[in-house]
């Protein structure tokens, strides 16, 4: 997310909410990232020293700096492998725009109940392995359906 987020910065200084509008088009609605991960990716970033915070047209935007740049040259290989996949995420079709409502509904309840109970004190090793098999069938299911 940090080089994706630095690249996207570096290609026009933009600010948290646009770059959230950036990546969802990038990967053609299939990822949105959150404010959650947005923000704290920003933050790291400027006291990295990468990006920098200005006022521009009564709009704070983040900008670029050389550490930056530096940063985004080092790591060339990794930057050209994320954009690779978003391009692709976002040919295969327009995302969730074309996953029907039902499936989302399943998709979303999932994810959520995962983040739930992983939130809520980790997991034991028996419940782990327990929901590792449950979601290792369902993928086996779903290739074969």
């Amino acid at each position: 997310m940090r080089l994706l987020v630095l690249s996207l910065i570096a290609g026009k200084p933009t600010y948290g909410y646009e770059l959230i509008r950036m990546i969802e088009e990038r990967f053609g609605g299939s990822y949105t990232p959150s404010p959650g991960v947005i923000y704290p990716t920003l933050t790291w970033l400027d006291e990295a020293g990468y990006v920098r915070l200005a006022d521009a047209d009564g709009r704070k935007s983040y900008h670029i700096m050389p550490e930056g740049e530096a940063f985004l040259a080092s790591n060339r290989a990794a930057l050209d492998e994320i954009l690779a996949r978003s391009a692709t995420a976002g040919a295969e079709g327009g995302g969730r725009r074309n996953i029907p409502v039902p499936l989302m509904r399943a998709m979303e309840n999932l994810r959520t109940a995962l983040r739930l109970r992983l939130r809520n004190g980790g997991l034991d090793p028996v419940t782990e392995q327990k929901i590792t098999d449950l979601l290792d069938a369902a993928a086996r299911e779903i290739a074969q359906a």
